[in-house]
C-alpha cells in the first residue's frame, strides 16, 4: 500500500505548487523527439491546475555536469508541453535567484511555469540546504511526480522536502509504486529479467541483485561484450569496458553459484562501421571478425529468447539490445519487444529506449506497465527504498 500522501490529500486553491517531474527526454534538433515522460505527468498537472493552483514545474535533462549549456536547455521541453495542455508555459531562464522569483511573480494566477535546467547547478545532486531552500521559496506547496528520479538524493526530489509541511506524491509516483510493489512482493513464477543498454558500469549492481530475484536472466545490448570478453571470446572491435571484465566474470560466476541461467547472445549482427551498415553479417558470438563490431542480436539469440519469454509469467525489460537509434540495427530491440508485447505474462518495461520500441511500435497497451523510471524501478524491485519517496510525507502522520 502507498502510504504517503498525494496531491489529492493537498488543498490547492490559490496556492502555488512547485512540482518535481522527470522531463528527462530525448532532443533532436532543437525539438523533443519522445514526449511519452512529459504525457504521464499531465494528469498531476491538470489535477492541480483544475484544483485552482498556479504551477512551477522543475527538472533535469541530461548530464550537464553543473554548468549551463544550451544543448541541455529546457526550452523544448516547455514548447512541447506548451502544446499539450493547449495554454502558454512560461520558461524560466532560471531555476533560483531573484531574477526567478520577479519572473514567476509576472504569471497569472493558474498559470504554469517551467524552471530551467536543475543540472545547471552542482548543488541539485549533491542535495545542497541551501539550494533546496531556495527552490523551496517559490511556492507553497510541494508535489514529487518524477517517479524516475526518485532513487536520487537529490536537492529537488529530498532536500526540499523539508522546507515544505507536508509533501505530497502526485499520480505517477503513485502508479509507478503501486505497479511496483505488485511485482517485487508477490511475482509469478517463471521470472524473466531483460536486461539490455550499453554500460554494465551503469547497471553492474541491478543485475547482481536480478540474480536473487529471478528465475532467468537474459543479456543483450553493448553490456554483453563484457561477459563475452570475460569468457575470453573474441569480441572485435565491439563495445567493451575494459576495468569491468573481472565484474562480470564474478556476475557469470555468481548466476552459476545461485542456479540461475544467465544467458547472453548466441549471434550477433556485425558491421565494420556504426556509420555505414551497407556491409552486414551475422554470425555466432565467438564469430565476431577482427575489424568489426557487433551492434544488434542475431535471429538465433531473438529465438531462444523468445522460447524463454513465452514461458515466463512475469518479465522484466530495461534497455535495448542493440543500438536501437540507428534504425538498421533496432530489429533485434523490436523482435524483443513484440515479444514480451505477445506474452501472457504480467510485464514491466522500464528505461527510454525500451518503452520507445513499445510505443513506436504501438504496443503500449499489450505491456502491464510502462515505467518512465530506468534505474529506479530497478532498484525498486531490488528492495531498495528510494530516498524521493521516502522524503515524502507519510499519509498517516495528519
Amino acid at each position: 500500500m502507498f502510504n504517503k500522501l498525494t496531491v489529492e490529500d493537498l488543498e490547492l486553491a490559490g496556492k502555488r505548487v512547485l512540482m518535481r517531474v522527470d522531463f528527462n527526454v530525448p532532443l533532436s534538433q532543437g525539438q523533443v523527439a519522445d514526449d511519452y515522460k512529459i504525457k504521464a505527468a499531465l494528469p498531476t498537472i491538470n489535477y492541480c491546475l483544475q484544483e485552482g493552483a498556479s504551477l512551477i514545474l522543475m527538472s533535469h535533462l541530461g548530464r550537464p555536469k553543473g554548468k549551463e549549456c544550451d544543448k541541455y536547455s529546457l526550452a523544448p521541453v516547455a514548447k512541447r508541453l506548451g502544446e499539450l495542455l493547449d495554454q502558454e508555459v512560461l520558461m524560466i531562464s532560471d531555476c533560483v535567484g531573484e531574477e526567478t522569483a520577479r519572473e514567476l511573480d509576472e504569471m497569472a494566477h493558474g498559470g504554469v511555469a517551467l524552471l530551467e535546467n536543475l543540472r545547471f547547478y552542482q548543488e541539485e545532486e549533491k542535495n545542497d540546504p541551501v539550494f533546496s531552500r531556495e527552490l523551496a521559496a517559490l511556492a507553497d506547496v510541494y508535489v514529487n511526480d518524477a517517479f524516475g528520479t526518485a532513487h536520487r538524493a537529490h536537492a529537488s526530489t529530498v532536500g526540499v522536502t523539508g522546507y515544505f509541511p507536508r509533501a505530497a506524491a502526485g499520480f505517477l509516483m503513485k502508479s509507478e509504486f503501486e505497479h511496483m510493489e505488485t511485482i517485487r512482493a508477490n511475482p509469478e513464477r517463471p521470472m524473466v529479467a531483460i536486461i539490455g543498454g550499453a554500460k554494465i558500469s551503469t547497471k553492474l549492481k541491478e543485475i547482481e541483485i536480478l540474480l536473487t530475484k529471478v528465475d532467468t536472466l537474459l543479456l543483450g545490448g553493448g553490456m554483453s561484450f563484457t561477459f563475452l570478453k570475460a569468457q575470453g571470446i573474441s569480441i572485435g572491435n565491439s563495445l567493451v569496458d575494459e576495468s569491468m571484465i573481472e565484474e562480470a566474470a564474478d556476475i557469470l560466476d555468481q548466476a552459476k553459484e545461485r542456479g540461475v541461467p544467465l544467458i547472453l547472445p548466441f549471434d550477433a549482427v556485425i558491421v565494420r562501421s556504426i556509420d555505414s551498415s551497407d556491409e552486414r553479417r551475422i554470425v555466432p558470438n565467438d564469430g565476431i571478425l577482427d575489424g568489426w563490431l557487433g551492434v544488434d542480436i542475431g535471429p538465433a539469440t531473438i529465438t531462444e529468447f523468445g522460447r524463454i519469454l513465452q514461458e515466463a509469467r512475469t518479465i522484466i525489460w530495461n534497455g535495448p539490445v542493440g543500438i536501437f537509434e540507428v534504425p538498421e540495427f533496432a530489429r533485434g530491440t523490436e523482435e524483443i519487444a513484440k515479444l514480451v508485447a505477445n506474452s501472457s505474462a504480467t510485464s514491466i518495461v522500464g528505461g527510454g529506449e525500451s518503452a520507445a520500441a513499445i510505443i513506436q511500435l504501438g504496443l503500449q497497451d499489450e505491456i502491464s506497465h510502462i515505467s518512465t523510471g530506468g534505474g529506479a524501478s530497478l532498484e525498486f524491485l531490488e528492495g531498495k527504498e528510494l530516498p524521493g519517496i521516502t522524503a515524502l510525507t507519510d499519509k498517516y502522520s495528519f
